[in-house]
């Protein structure tokens, strides 16, 4: 049978609803036999599919009510919603009665006025999977990048990156690029300065521990370099030096690839013993409820969740 996949809609008062059922139409052109189900309310769902004039699709309603849309607002009512939803997929994954979940934008300030106590998706995913062992890989155009961090105020970057985290992006790396198709991965480790430091001139991170470490997990076998400019070695993975770029913090990494991707780039959260993406943009509250809001992005994740659902998850426990 062929895989279900689920889409846990997002903030109901942004484009999640939106964009899910536009890709829908589009994916099932590709792949017809593919099965699609939504996380939500089903009564929103069915407004938003007669507006879009398709049949409603399956609808997974956990019973957390938000029958209508107050487009562009922030809310706490939304975001205990948003929170509910992503949970009862997350949930149905482990219970294997979901194969893949994607996951529509949510609104973190929302989150905070729900009291949902965690930063964002990927760190709930995280906690309700039951792993500290996990990070974010965006991917578009040719690129991949890993965020050894993610979202933290710049100035507290230098204090916080740590050994452990540039070896824990390198491992889930080396693991997922294998689960992708790549059996030999080239993985490039940004340097935290410009021109990586430049012997010590520009900032002393990378001489001083980043070089050391990467030049003990090569022995160690990983197939990791680095630390490179990071000016630079984004054109070279696109020029196919390298499989995966890791960059060491959120704006490193997501800058270049959302310059070539924007529209179409996908998130894939690695380390989780369930499959998990999403598109790589948010709620875009400015122009949510009329009806101009691109799927390309929901589109790849539902096509790259699909497409994993045929590989060995190597982060999959046995049951």
């Amino acid at each position: 049978m062929p895989p279900l996949l689920g889409v846990s809609l997002g903030d109901p008062n942004g484009i999640g609803l939106e964009i899910t059922l536009k890709a829908f139409r589009t994916v099932r052109a590709e792949k017809p036999d593919l099965r699609l189900c939504c996380i939500g309310d089903r009564n929103l769902v069915k407004t938003e599919a007669e507006k879009q004039g398709m049949d409603c699709p399956e609808v997974l309603d956990p019973g957390v009510p938000f029958p209508r849309a107050n487009y562009g607002q922030t809310t706490a009512e939304a975001g205990i919603a948003s929170a509910a939803w992503v949970t009862t997929g997350i949930d149905a994954c482990l219970n294997q009665e979901l194969d893949a979940l994607i996951t529509a934008p949510i609104n973190k300030h929302a989150w905070d006025l729900a009291g949902v106590d965690m930063p964002g998706h990927t760190e709930l995913l995280g906690a309700r999977c039951g792993t500290d062992r996990f990070g974010m890989m965006l991917m578009g155009k040719g690129l991949r990048v890993f965020l050894a961090t993610r979202h933290l105020p710049l100035a507290s970057v230098p204090e916080v990156l740590s050994e452990k985290d540039i070896r824990l992006a390198v491992e889930l790396v080396s693991e997922a690029l294998p689960f992708m198709g790549i059996d030999q991965p080239r993985i490039a480790v940004c340097g935290l300065n410009p021109h990586a430091g430049d012997g010590g001139t520009l900032g002393t991170e990378e001489r001083d521990w980043i070089e050391p470490l990467l030049n003990k997990m090569q022995a160690e076998g990983f197939g990791c370099s680095g630390p490179h400019p990071a000016d630079t070695v984004f054109h070279q993975a696109l020029h196919g030096h390298y499989d995966a770029v890791i960059a060491l913090y959120h704006d490193q990494g997501l800058g270049p690839l959302k310059l070539l991707a924007f529209d179409e780039g996908v998130n894939v959260t690695l380390g989780l013993p369930i499959i998990r993406t999403s598109p790589d943009h948010g709620t875009a509250f400015g122009i949510a409820g009329k009806g101009i809001a691109r799927a390309d992005s929901m589109h790849h994740a539902i096509l790259a969740a699909a497409d994993l659902t045929q590989r060995h998850n190597p982060w999959t426990r046995p049951r």
